[in-house]
């Protein structure tokens, strides 16, 4: 039998430093036992018959180095950093979803657990000028639109993304592929002290002062494209590491999204080839709005749900599944106001969908007087309040 240490969160740490615990067995072992604490009060054949390893649960069974991780929690305070714990309230719901996740984080900044508008932009290194210009857009078109930004502060089209979150006034997180004291590379020192600032998060799964070996990369792709609703992928050339990041995005039945770029060099070939083979091609940000608008409604109707207690589906107005024109005019009157022109256009789009009416997006841009992208936006609000309801083909009708 093992010792206890003095600290839960000692026990924690031992979930992944144990040889042969990876974050699978970690979940098998927490769905099954409920706690670290259990886990390591075990005997090796009640672990193994949990369907672990002999080899594996024998040395869960056996594990004594609790010092050494009872000296590296004591450097969290020092580098301004606290441990998220899979079972705590504020570890991101949607990572919790995924078969792998990591049965802690180290947290620099803020994470709150109810951030689930979460779309990861990543890409290249050695991107182009116009790749960056892409991705800074990209960054700031979603933040200021209310969703967080996720990379991973490499160089490139991960930093670029940061940025342009931080310059819409927005929240980015960045998840690092060493440890969260270590910022890689150096010169984002700034960068990763600015999103912090600007009440975002910068966390790892990896030990406190773990450097940035390569085989450190490929496995927290999972936890970018893991905490996101889709991931949107900026060049990345025919072996790039953004590709196992789309990989994983698929596994966890995640949106992918691909921004196309020239033919003629190597930079964004692995990007084109996402885009054959179904991604969702991007050269707005209205393409990822529009695309993930759907999930959107879901988590704002759950979470509608949760907050009343109420197993029934929650919308502004009710009637069969449908509302009629008149009460959705004053649904929107009373979510977005009455005076001004954008109210105006609002009221415009609903008096077009009458009845059963399913109408192009086309029409109703004519028909409200205002630009595409004022008139996407406006869709995209009156859908997550379930005003109205988008149909394949850019099809809309009222909910």
């Amino acid at each position: 039998m093992t010792i206890m240490p003095a600290s839960v969160d000692s026990l924690w740490l031992a979930l992944r430093r144990v040889p042969g615990v990876g974050p699978r067995t970690a979940r098998l072992l927490l769905e099954k036992f409920g706690t670290p604490e259990k886990i390591f009060a075990l005997r090796a054949g009640e672990i193994a018959a949990a369907g672990v390893q002999t080899k594996v649960a024998r040395a869960v069974a056996e594990f004594r180095d609790f010092e050494a991780l009872e000296r590296e929690l004591c450097e969290l305070p020092r580098i301004g950093a606290r441990l998220v714990r899979w079972t705590d309230a504020d570890y991101p719901a949607r990572l919790r979803e995924i078969p792998d996740p990591p049965p802690y984080l180290f947290v620099r900044g803020e994470m709150p657990p109810a951030d689930t508008r979460c779309v990861a932009v990543v890409g290249a290194r050695a991107a182009s000028d116009a790749g960056r210009r892409m991705a800074r857009r990209i960054g700031l078109e979603l933040a200021a639109k209310g969703f967080t930004v996720v990379s991973g502060l490499a160089r490139g089209i991960d930093s670029e993304a940061h940025q342009g979150a931080l310059d819409a006034g927005g929240k980015t997180i960045a998840v690092l592929g060493c440890g969260v004291d270590v910022i890689y590379p150096a010169e984002h020192r700034a960068l990763a002290d600015a999103i912090i600032a600007s009440a975002g998060a910068i966390f790892s799964e990896l030990p406190v002062g773990t450097q940035p070996l390569p085989e450190n990369f490929p496995t927290r792709n999972r936890i970018i494209s893991g905490l996101s609703l889709g991931v949107v992928i900026v060049e990345a050339a025919e072996k790039s590491g953004s590709l196992i990041t789309a990989r994983m995005a698929l596994e966890q039945d995640r949106q992918v999204f691909a921004v196309p770029g020239s033919p003629l060099g190597g930079k964004a070939r692995g990007s084109n080839r996402l885009i054959k083979q179904g991604a969702v091609l991007v050269d707005c940000v209205e393409d990822v709005l529009e695309e993930l608008a759907p999930q959107l409604v879901q988590t704002a109707a759950a979470t509608a749900d949760t907050s009343k207690g109420s197993s029934k589906p929650t919308r502004v107005a009710q009637n069969s599944g449908k509302i009629a024109g008149s009460a959705g005019i004053k649904s929107v009157e009373r979510i977005l106001g009455s005076g001004d022109e954008t109210v105006k256009a609002a009221k415009a789009i609903i008096l077009e969908l009458k009845d059963d009416t399913k109408l192009h997006v086309d029409t109703l841009i004519e028909a409200s007087g205002l630009d595409a992208q004022t008139v996407l936006r406006l869709l995209l609000e009156l859908e997550l309040k379930g005003i109205v309801a988008q149909h394949p083909g850019k099809l809309f009708s009222l909910a």
